[in-house]
């Protein structure tokens, strides 16, 4: 049975250590290299206060991995030194385990596996929208962002949300935890958010993009000075 588990980090650095911050992205992903079950990574940034923006923030950044096991990702949070070298240098930190039930598209070619298809009947869950955004399209995209950024803001059942990426302006994603799945249902399929989503898929605004949901497992830490804690 795949246990594909992924762990999410959100980080904002704290004002003395920005030149450490700032070499994440120079080094990428070479400090998760050899981790013992690790079959997917990237080192993200994030738009300005930690939201979808096109403006990136000097601070706020974050990473996304994905572990082929449960206990390989349990052995990453509890004895990693580069968790430890990230709490060392944050003025925020947050950290979410996640497992997927739904997921379809894939990054940078990558795909997660879902064994069960059901979402949880109680409890959070967590949403990851991923996209490589054509340039000929990007005026289009972020005319129709900002318009759902504002409902996602005001939507009801939301616990957090995190705009993040690879790449200023073409390469985003959003990341969300939500009440239960009826919340994100409510948010994604009404207003401003279904109305980028068919822009989106009818004028083809992506080259490539990966939609998953998630059970949360656990997630703790502060993000823009909230403080979360599942379970």
């Amino acid at each position: 049975m795949n246990e594909q588990t992924a762990v999410l980090g959100l980080i904002d650095i704290a004002p003395n250590a920005r030149g450490w911050g700032f070499s994440r992205y120079i080094l990428g992903k070479l400090p998760f290299k050899h981790i013992p079950g690790l079959q997917f990574c990237k080192v993200l940034g994030s738009g300005l206060n930690g939201g979808f923006s096109t403006t990136p923030s000097l601070t706020k950044q974050g990473f996304f991995c994905v572990f082929d096991s449960a206990q390989n990702a349990a052995r990453f949070e509890e004895s990693s030194s580069i968790l430890k070298a990230y709490q060392d240098h944050a003025k925020e930190f947050f950290l979410a385990t996640v497992q997927p039930y739904s997921s379809r598209g894939s990054w940078s070619g990558f795909s997660l596996l879902c064994s069960d298809p059901n979402p949880p009947k109680l409890g959070p869950i967590a949403s990851l929208t991923r996209a490589s955004i054509r340039p000929s399209k990007a005026m289009q995209f972020w005319a129709k962002a900002k318009p759902a950024e504002d409902a996602i803001n005001l939507a009801s059942g939301k616990i957090l949300t995190a705009g993040v990426g690879e790449a200023p302006y073409f390469r985003q994603a959003t990341f969300t935890i939500w009440d239960n799945a009826q919340s994100l249902d409510q948010y994604a399929q009404q207003g401003a958010h279904l109305s980028a989503i068919k822009a989106a898929y009818g004028q083809a605004y992506f080259s490539e993009s990966m939609f998953t949901r998630f059970r949360v497992i656990k997630a703790q830490g502060i993000w823009q000075g909230k403080h979360v804690q599942i379970p």
